[in-house]
């Protein structure tokens, strides 16, 4: 290897650097701050003295791109509820529920991918069910491309858009 330099590939953020890069983001600007540790993922709104809490599960990086998502997509409103007034289905579920929580994660798990990118992190689908079929809800992922593309580029965006970039910034240092 006369004359050149091996570039070693850019580590994958793990868990507290997703926290970081979030809380460095919007804890001051949005008044919401991201934490790990917890049993299942949670989002509270802010209260009287207290910033909104985004937690995720345990110490696991795709939980906090996977809850980071779903704040980023959420507005106003339903950052003002508790899990942005999202009523969980518990298994078992029917195939209609099952298709229903398809529909809903869509758009969610779409940007999950795409923080995951940035971040250096795989990325899985989660069909939250380990008796559905995950290849179609791939299949709809991929296909829903565009979609969150065209999303990406308006102004709704912008959180998505800063968290990203910070993603990657932290992933690849200064550039």
């Amino acid at each position: 290897m006369t004359g050149s330099t091996l570039r070693q590939k850019p580590r994958a953020l793990d868990a507290p650097a997703v926290e970081l890069a979030f809380n460095g983001l919007f804890l001051s600007r949005y008044n919401t701050r991201m934490s790990g540790g917890a049993q299942e993922p949670l989002y509270l709104p802010a209260a009287p003295g207290e910033p909104a809490h985004l937690r995720y599960r345990q110490d696991f990086a795709a939980s906090a791109l996977h809850e980071a998502a779903h704040w980023c997509i959420a507005g106003p409103d339903r950052r003002r509820e508790e899990d942005f007034g999202y009523i969980y289905v518990p298994l078992p579920r029917s195939p209609l529920q099952q298709q229903r929580f398809f529909a809903a994660e869509l758009t969610t798990q779409a940007l999950e991918r795409y923080f995951a990118a940035a971040a250096g992190i795989d990325f899985y689908p989660s069909a939250d069910n380990l008796e559905a079929d995950i290849g179609e809800f791939s299949r709809a992922l991929v296909a829903h491309t565009p979609r969150l593309k065209a999303w990406l580029s308006s102004p709704a965006a912008s959180r998505a858009r800063a968290f990203h970039q910070r993603l990657d910034k932290a992933r690849h240092g200064s550039r």
